[in-house]
């Protein structure tokens, strides 16, 4: 009797965690990538606005995060993977080219910006144009 209870309850746990393990695959790999790179890109707002103190390790950390959540960006859309809770505009899936190229930029942008992220002064003008690349994907390949 008290196995079948502890059965119930786990089935009853999985079932339950249906849709949230759906949400997995694509969409819940390129949702955590961007999470990852919010996050940080929220340290180096408070940062360049004074909220924070500049720290080295933390602008190295944040360009590591950068360039490591974007490696791979664009095979996280495959066919199929706007259906669900996600805000991938059509433009990726239709638009590809476009997509992989504003992807490859904002990796270029991070790759050479990340070197000059090592001084204070240095750290904000490499931020900046981080940030303007990312505005610019996310101007034509994400919903708001």
């Amino acid at each position: 009797m008290r196995f079948a209870s502890v059965a119930v309850l786990l089935l009853t746990g999985l079932a339950a965690a249906g849709p949230v393990l759906a949400q997995g695959g694509p969409i819940g790999a390129r949702q955590h990538a961007m999470k990852a790179m919010q996050d940080q890109a929220e340290i180096g707002a408070a940062i360049l606005k004074g909220q924070a103190p500049y720290d080295p390790a933390k602008a190295a950390l944040m360009f590591k995060t950068f360039g490591d959540s974007i490696k791979g960006y664009a095979s996280l859309f495959p066919p199929g993977s706007d259906k669900g809770d996600t805000k991938a505009q059509p433009a990726i899936w239709s638009d590809r080219a476009g997509f992989e190229a504003a992807i490859a930029k904002f990796e270029q942008l991070v790759a050479e910006n990340a070197p000059k992220a090592a001084t204070a002064d240095g750290f904000k003008a490499a931020f900046v144009a981080v940030a303007d690349g990312c505005r610019g994907c996310h101007q034509g390949f994400k919903a708001r």
